[in-house]
């Protein structure tokens, strides 16, 4: 029945319209420092089985197929694509990016409690009470905590992740702390919170942590940014793809109708 043609366009073209919104979102995060991009899996739905594959013939031959009709199609997931993005040069001694797998770990407070969050984003700056922090709306403090007293003249962050800084007056560097990051065995499977974090959770699994160049975390380049892994060309050409996908579940809708009209037309024959 037609009916059938109806239901499965119809979810073609719900998939569609929720793979249409995770390309927007790609192409608005273009700019976004550390940003990864998602792509949409799609799945078939249910089938209906008018026969069996494999059943007997007449002459007790077995078909080598059988009847099925589809139902359509749903979105199975979204999934992160954590392709390194291309550095780009500030000369902002706290502008850090991780030459590697690894996270920055950062505090993300909660219902006046602080989470540890993770990011990719290493656009860091001071706070008024001298703290590194992530250049998010949040102003989110790195974990572990580093200071940087006013009197500092010069910062540096050296690949291993050891932050120094020199006084006015003073020839030699003092150590203000050590930057510590995270892998994740799944890191696909961390939770999205907006504002450039991510949460862990039982699909990413427990975070590993280590200093810089350890345990596979990857080293820091500083005065450099890691910008998005966003391809526009690559974007706008699947934006291209699922907007003629959309086109032609909707021209099924209107096949469907068109016979479910003749159907309804028969009875004035």
């Amino acid at each position: 029945m037609a009916i059938t043609a109806l239901h499965a366009a119809a979810s073609g073209m719900r998939a569609l319209d929720e793979k249409l919104n995770v390309l927007a979102n790609n192409l608005a995060n273009v700019n976004t420092v550390g940003f990864k991009r998602s792509r949409v899996n799609f799945e078939d739905l249910l089938y209906l089985v008018r026969r069996q594959p494999g059943l007997q013939n007449a002459d007790d031959r077995y078909l080598p197929h059988g009847i099925q009709v589809g139902m359509g199609a749903k979105v199975s997931g979204t999934q992160l694509n954590f392709e390194q993005g291309s550095p780009e040069a500030t000369n902002r001694a706290l502008d850090l990016m991780i030459e590697g797998d690894g996270f920055f770990r950062v505090l993300y407070n909660e219902g006046g409690q602080d989470v540890t969050s993770y990011t990719r984003a290493g656009n860091f700056t001071l706070n008024s009470q001298g703290e590194i922090v992530l250049g998010n709306s949040l102003g989110s403090r790195l974990d572990p905590s580093i200071t940087i007293p006013q009197t500092a003249v010069e910062i540096q962050v050296s690949p291993n992740g050891l932050v120094q800084y020199r006084e006015a007056g003073q020839p030699n560097l003092t150590e203000a702390g050590q930057i510590q990051l995270s892998r994740f065995v799944n890191p696909e499977g961390l939770l999205q919170l907006g504002k450039n974090l991510y949460l862990a959770t039982d699909a990413s699994g427990d975070p590993i942590d280590a200093n810089p160049g350890e345990q596979g975390t990857g080293t820091i380049l500083s005065r450099h940014t890691e910008m998005s892994n966003v391809d526009p060309v690559r974007e706008l050409v699947q934006l291209i793809f699922t907007q003629r996908g959309f086109e032609l579940n909707a021209q099924s809708i209107k096949a469907a109708d068109e016979s479910l009209q003749t159907v309804t037309n028969l009875k004035r024959y």
